[in-house]
């Protein structure tokens, strides 16, 4: 009884161990950055008339930054809460590839579909950044606990930091608050080109960026997927007759 004791508290203290470093990991470059986007966002929401609540709710729900943009447009243009959901739910698809690719990094032998469900909502920029960078250096079994860790620290910090900023909103220049905004899309960039593990990645991103404005002016609303499927599949295909040329010499 005092062994299973034991193994219970060594487990115990190394989900909290992991978790811990989770909470550590966020104090970093790309934190500071996501920080500084939204000390632009709680800006933003001041000058569109939200409340101080509202906008800390905002911030630990809907969480995702431009999801957060969005639902202020649509809020702003008078549009109905249905309307406002949907743009929404629309800005937020993008980030469905990357919940596909972080829950089978995330799921251990135990882990209960719940938690990784739980934890998808913590997906966005940052957080699937630093995690899919990190997870290579931790147990299986213990990643989940070390994602929390990350989750729960950057929506409770940025939550904090939106409710301060919110406060001294008056005293930020607009154009500050614009240029922090834009450090997240910039810094997202910039991590994707160098954590690529395949040249296709650089090839879509390259394609991306090139049929990115084509499309808004072709498809505006629709852009983004236009030219983020395009420009993957294009990229795939090339990545496959690049492999079967090497496979073939």
């Amino acid at each position: 009884m005092n062994e299973n004791t034991t193994v219970e508290s060594d487990s115990k203290e190394s989900h909290i161990s992991w978790y811990l470093r989770g909470v550590r990991r966020c104090f970093s470059v790309p934190g500071l950055v996501l920080v500084s986007a939204f000390v632009g966002f709680a800006g933003l929401a001041r000058e569109a008339g939200l409340t101080l609540p509202q906008t800390v709710f905002m911030t630990g729900v809907v969480w995702a930054l431009p999801a957060q943009v969005v639902l202020i447009g649509a809020m702003i243009a008078g549009n109905s809460l249905i309307a406002a959901a949907f743009a929404v739910a629309l800005s937020s698809v993008r980030l469905a590839p990357m919940v596909v690719a972080l829950t089978p990094e995330m799921r251990g032998p135990r882990t209960r579909k719940w938690v990784l469900y739980a934890l998808s909502h913590f997906v966005a920029i940052t957080s699937w950044v630093l995690a899919m960078e990190s997870f290579r250096t931790v147990p299986r079994d213990l990643r989940t606990a070390y994602y929390t860790g990350i989750g729960t620290t950057l929506v409770l910090v940025n939550m904090g930091v939106v409710a301060t900023v919110f406060l001294l909103a008056e005293r930020l220049p607009l154009q500050v608050s614009a240029a922090l905004f834009f450090l997240t899309p910039i810094y997202f960039l910039t991590s994707l080109w160098g954590s690529a593990r395949e040249r296709a990645g650089h090839v879509a991103m390259v394609l991306g960026l090139l049929s990115g404005p084509v499309f808004h002016l072709i498809l505006p609303g629709f852009d983004l997927l236009a030219a983020g499927g395009i420009a993957g599949g294009a990229a795939y295909i090339w990545h496959r007759i690049r492999l079967k040329k090497g496979a073939d010499t």
